[in-house]
């Protein structure tokens, strides 16, 4: 067998694709969601940040961590768009930018 045809075949094993030219398609789809998962990431991480500046703003003027009612516009938000499981990835990503309560 040839160095291609190996890497061929080593590509389709890799994707579970049943030929080499789905076996491209997916390695390219498959970089994409790998970037695309970085930048989530990354703006998971800005969230957090500006969450601590909005939770250490309101303590500091004698207000409560967290703002339940700001908390229950976002899940509607998330259910709204992606149904239930955006609820699941709203609570996710509270609970990243605020702790637990």
């Amino acid at each position: 067998m040839t160095s291609t045809a190996t890497e061929k075949t080593t590509a389709t094993e890799k994707t579970g694709a049943r030929t080499a030219e789905a076996a491209d398609a997916i390695t390219g789809a498959r970089e994409r969601i790998d970037a695309l998962d970085d930048r989530i990431i990354g703006l998971v991480q800005e969230r957090m940040a500006v969450s601590a500046v909005i939770q250490q703003e309101r303590i500091a003027s004698g207000g409560r961590r967290v703002n339940l009612s700001r908390e229950m516009e976002i899940l509607g938000h998330y259910r709204e768009a992606l149904g239930k499981p955006g609820t699941a990835l709203a609570m996710t990503l509270l609970e990243l930018c605020r702790g637990r309560i």
